[in-house]
């Protein structure tokens, strides 16, 4: 018997496939060689950590000593010593009175956000959060209001009108796309009087502002305020973690899927990760280079500084984002593009990141390239 042709997933594939071709949002692998000689400025090595010679040299001796993997999950013999040192270190230089890694940080939210919330739960959520806390709301079943952009009212309005239900309020310190922050205080003191959890996605944050803005607004080791990092950012490595009440801890390692039945995190991946912490720690000089080079290739681009690491430079079309993405690239110099749907508010944009680790003359030579691409293709 013939298939229907809605069952035809030949057909189905070369639809979509054609689908992106024809808005521009065709997407491709490209790998690079390890002698690539491109300024990359499209990755999160925010601090220029990925190469420190003190980071990778703890990475090789971390797999020399434990091996490639940790060999099983966590709850099973996957947990190292190495994982210990490494969630302590990074609690107190948060300031949080505990933590618990994931092996990423899209398990770290997905992880937390699912253990947390069910059917019972409202969750109020940014309308510019990441892909993993709205993919983690998806997979808990909660009630989710989704409202305007750092709107502070719009919050509290929701939270007010779920009152009796379990709520969550899901934000990001620094938003990659806009570049802006949170108002952290404000939020923190409507979940307070309501009991409700403020989850706050740092990953753009820790590093670019040393421990975070959620400890800058002296909000650290509040029971109600949760952290979620990456450790792939300005950490360099590869990983996630959630600090916060031990209570909440202990609940995630009993309930939260993403840590029971993955593997821990490979012990050249923790290494690393706290390796660049103790960088981070004896030079905390390091942000302010990010901060400074930011506010240097915003001026020259005539954008808006951002508040992470990220510039956003509009473009007319998702088109003009690749032509240009690829000018760039011709000129050594590497970025990202933002299109849909990976931008909430459907305008694609150049993704530059600012990198500390290069030098003052590469950094010159890559603003002059930048700033004479964003005027051909804007």
């Amino acid at each position: 018997m013939a298939a229907s042709p809605g069952s035809d997933w030949s057909a189905w594939l070369a639809e979509q496939a054609e689908a992106r071709r024809t808005a521009g949002l065709e997407r491709s692998l490209r790998p690079r060689a390890a002698d690539d000689a491109t300024l990359d400025l499209a990755g999160n090595d925010y601090l220029g950590l990925t190469r420190d010679p003190r980071v990778t040299a703890a990475a090789a001796a971390a797999a020399r000593v434990w091996g490639a993997g940790s060999g099983a999950s966590r709850l099973v013999t996957g947990t190292l010593d190495l994982h210990a040192s490494l969630e302590g270190a990074l609690a107190a230089y948060l300031g949080q009175p505990a933590a618990l890694c994931f092996s990423t940080g899209y398990h770290a939210n997905l992880g937390l956000v699912a253990a947390l919330a069910d059917r019972d739960t409202l969750v109020v959520s940014d309308a510019h959060i990441h892909a993993s806390l709205i993919d983690a709301v998806r997979l808990s079943r909660a009630s989710l209001t989704v409202v305007a952009h750092n709107d502070v009212e719009a919050v509290r309005r929701a939270v007010t009108a779920g009152a009796g239900q379990r709520i969550l309020v899901l934000a990001e310190s620094v938003y990659s796309v806009l570049g802006d922050a949170a108002p952290l205080p404000e939020l923190a003191d409507i979940c307070e009087v309501a009991s409700a959890l403020l989850v706050v996605d740092e990953a753009h944050g820790v590093g670019v502002h040393g421990p975070g803005l959620v400890h800058a607004a002296g909000l650290a080791w509040q029971p109600h305020v949760i952290v979620t990092a990456t450790l792939s950012k300005s950490l360099g490595s590869q990983g996630g973690a959630v600090l916060g009440d031990p209570a909440i801890i202990e609940h995630l390692v009993n309930a939260a899927r993403p840590f029971i039945f993955d593997t821990g995190l490979a012990p050249a991946a923790a290494a690393g990760a706290l390796a660049a912490l103790e960088v981070l720690v004896a030079e905390p000089g390091l942000p302010g280079i990010v901060q400074a080079r930011v506010a240097d290739l915003a001026a020259a681009l005539g954008v808006p500084p951002s508040v992470g690491a990220v510039l956003s430079v509009p473009m007319p079309s998702p088109q003009a984002a690749v032509a240009a993405q690829a000018a760039a690239a011709e000129q050594g110099v590497r970025v990202g593009c933002f299109r849909p749907p990976s931008v909430p508010d459907g305008i694609s944009r150049l993704r530059i990141t600012v990198n500390a680790g290069l030098s003052d003359e590469e950094w010159s030579r890559a603003v002059e390239v930048l700033v004479a691409v964003a005027k051909e293709h804007q």
